[in-house]
């Protein structure tokens, strides 16, 4: 990576891939997210336990049996959506717990799509092909991570320090990591876009604690109505609000 992208900033990443305006980005620019903003403090490193980046208050996880396998999780998501000076990462927002609980639902089961063969195997832009329910192939993804991190660092994906997750993680990017079913770079773009979901979506759902994503992106919520603000050539800066307020 050139010293420019090291020291290119999160915000100035969000405005030039339309992530500050509301759009999430498509798949193969690990440069903008994992890894992204590792200054000399490395403050996307997150492994459960490290100074300053404790796990938040336990809610209940409902889809992944076993404390390992969440914290895997965890600092995936961190990586992916590291914590700077400019506000949380993704544990603090409470990505993880979002992800979990949506993986326990209809999301992470498939429920509402079409789940039956005849399989094959389908072009990039044909979206979902795998026979596999987002369930299954988290399930293995965060199984590998543990694994391809014990294989290459002879430790746990927990235990890393974050450019070594980001290699891993970059791997699984570039479908260099066998899986059954599906491949690794299809299992990164869903943890990818799962992460930005969590971090960006209404409270309600479980991530974006406190809203202070949506405050590092100046995004109102859900407001009741803009008339007394509409005609206001100024840009207007307001508290946000989320459905559960209204």
């Amino acid at each position: 990576m050139s010293e420019g992208k090291k020291n290119i900033t999160r915000r100035d990443f969000l405005k030039t891939t339309g992530v500050a305006t509301g759009a999430l980005i498509g798949g193969g620019i690990i440069g903008g997210l994992v890894g992204f903003n590792m200054d000399k403090t490395d403050q996307g490193v997150s492994n459960v336990g490290k100074e300053n980046h404790a796990m938040p208050t336990p809610r209940g996880m409902q889809f992944f049996q076993n404390t390992r396998d969440f914290e895997v999780l965890s600092n995936a998501t961190e990586r992916i959506f590291p914590k700077d000076d400019l506000g949380p990462g993704a544990i603090e927002l409470g990505v993880p717990y979002f992800i979990d609980h949506q993986l326990a639902g209809q999301y992470g089961s498939n429920s509402r799509e079409y789940m039956h063969g005849p399989f094959a195997v389908g072009a990039a832009t044909q979206g979902y092909q795998s026979r596999l329910t987002r369930g299954a192939i988290f399930r293995q993804g965060i199984t590998l991570l543990e694994a391809e991190a014990n294989k290459r660092f002879d430790t746990g994906f927990s235990s890393l320090e974050g450019e070594q997750m980001d290699e891993i993680l970059t791997a699984f990017q570039n479908d260099e990591i066998p899986m059954a079913g599906t491949t690794s770079a299809f299992f990164f773009r869903l943890l990818r876009s799962a992460t930005l979901e969590g971090a960006y979506s209404d409270p309600m759902y479980g991530g974006n604690n406190n809203m202070d994503a949506w405050r590092m992106k100046e995004f109102p919520g859900h407001q009741m109505a803009y008339i007394n603000l509409i005609e206001d050539e100024k840009f207007q800066k307001i508290e946000p609000m989320s459905l559960g307020e209204m």
